[in-house]
């Protein structure tokens, strides 16, 4: 299904989704890519421009919102302030069924979420957490075939997030219910989903369960925005001279690729003197001496640039005389279109259909070429705005003693190596030899 607004802005282009019974599925991606417009019309709320939403395999369109059997739990509470905890959870029922008494329901819904001293009262009454159980209270009271909710923990402080980010697994699992949860939090999509969608510029990247959606993201994009700290994406060059090593160019250094070559490592030939995007998560490099390496390990140095204390860990930036590669969506704010007053009335259509790629596309996965870069040696590109100095971040235990602008030897396991076109595109691991990680 797609959705456009006003002035062909396309908000979501050609989503297909099938979602089962019970199953919990994550939407995640940046602010304004599109995922609570998905949850809007899978609720009724809005009416897809083109395709069709289905329910239980029956067309559903033109259903209204009320008789679709669902219930939305929101960011913001929701709940109506002249009411007490037990008319809000009781609210839905009594509209659905006004002869009857809501009570029952209302007082086993309380102690399943445990508020059942919380119902008599108001919400100005209620701290953060205490009103958002309230709200789940009366969107799981209603007993529906399917909960939609739309970032429900975005208002709440880290460690009551992660408290009710439990209870929503633990209940969910419990009641067997479908849930759609909109995020764009990576961690409570990875520790709530059975699987994940990620979204970009109203455009569905990749779904699967969190696990292979980290182990092999589809692009770019999805590597950068799933894991913290963020993957390394590093600009490199294939080199598979005829009589030597095969490698990869990272600027001063370069990873070379062990024989006899893994079978990946043989299909990146083909990008002979190609510019290629390195991946390599902070677990893929450690902190040791070449005569420590193991197998598949190979050895590279840096530079080190600042060290981020975290307690039970230690984040280590290091420059390796290597570019970054960055991703747009991730590295700077997303650029505002200007209205125009006036519009030639011919040029309307062609407008239109540039907008329209424009929207769809939301620019290119990763950028390459820095501005200046065309015409110019440049040796030390600057960082981005808002990005620490260094160019590899390594994760290792507190017991290293680093300061800033210690030389240290670090050793590359290339069986967690990414590699991606100059599209953004993983061509390492190679798609059709995914592996399977389920087993």
């Amino acid at each position: 299904m797609s959705k456009s607004y006003t002035q062909g802005v396309r908000v979501v282009e050609r989503l297909s989704l099938d979602i089962a019974p019970g199953e919990f599925l994550v939407l995640l991606g940046p602010s304004g890519c599109g995922k609570s417009t998905v949850l809007r019309m899978i609720a009724g709320l809005e009416e897809p421009t083109e395709g069709e939403v289905r329910l239980d395999g029956t067309y559903a369109n033109h259903v209204h919102p009320s008789e679709r059997d669902m219930a939305m739990v929101f960011q913001n509470y929701a709940l109506y302030p002249t009411m007490s905890s037990r008319a809000n959870i009781g609210f839905p029922l009594r509209i659905e069924a006004p002869g009857r008494d809501p009570g029952p329901r209302v007082e086993a819904t309380a102690r399943m979420l445990g508020i059942e001293d919380l119902l008599d009262r108001f919400p100005h009454q209620l701290s953060g957490g205490e009103r958002q159980r309230v709200a789940m209270g009366r969107a799981i009271a209603r007993h529906p075939s399917a909960f939609l909710m739309d970032e429900p923990l975005a208002n709440l402080d880290a460690k009551l997030r992660n408290h009710l980010r439990a209870e929503i697994a633990r209940l969910t699992r419990d009641l067997d219910v479908t849930t759609v949860y909109v995020t764009h939090d990576q961690a409570e999509a990875m520790s709530l989903g059975d699987r994940v969608a990620v979204l970009r510029g109203g455009v569905l990247q990749q779904v699967g369960t969190p696990r292979v959606v980290y182990a092999l993201p589809e692009n770019v994009f999805v590597a950068a925005f799933i894991g913290t700290p963020r993957i390394n994406l590093l600009r490199g060059v294939v080199l598979a001279p005829l009589d030597g090593a095969m490698s990869i160019g990272l600027g001063r250094q370069a990873l070379v690729l062990p024989e006899p070559l893994s079978p990946d490592h043989r299909l990146l030939r083909v990008q002979q003197g190609r510019e290629v995007i390195v991946g390599l998560r902070s677990e893929a490099v450690r902190l040791a001496r070449p005569a420590q390496a193991r197998p598949g390990e190979v050895a590279i140095s840096g530079l080190v640039e600042h060290v981020e204390f975290q307690g039970h860990e230690v984040l280590v930036h290091l420059n390796t005389g290597s570019r970054p590669a960055l991703v747009p969506d991730l590295e700077a704010p997303r650029p505002v279109s200007r209205p125009t007053r006036r519009r030639r009335r011919e040029g309307r259509v062609l407008d239109r259909l540039r907008d329209r790629a424009g929207t769809l596309r939301a620019g290119p996965v990763v950028v390459l070429e820095h501005p200046g870069d065309a015409g110019s040696e440049r040796t030390e590109p600057a960082p981005a705005e808002g990005r620490l100095p260094g160019d590899l971040i390594v994760r290792t235990t507190p017991d290293h003693a680093l300061r800033h602008g210690m030389h240290v030897p670090l050793l590359v396991d290339l069986a967690h190596l990414f590699v991606f076109d100059h599209a953004g595109v993983r061509i390492c691991p190679a798609p059709a030899r995914s592996p399977d990680l389920e087993d």
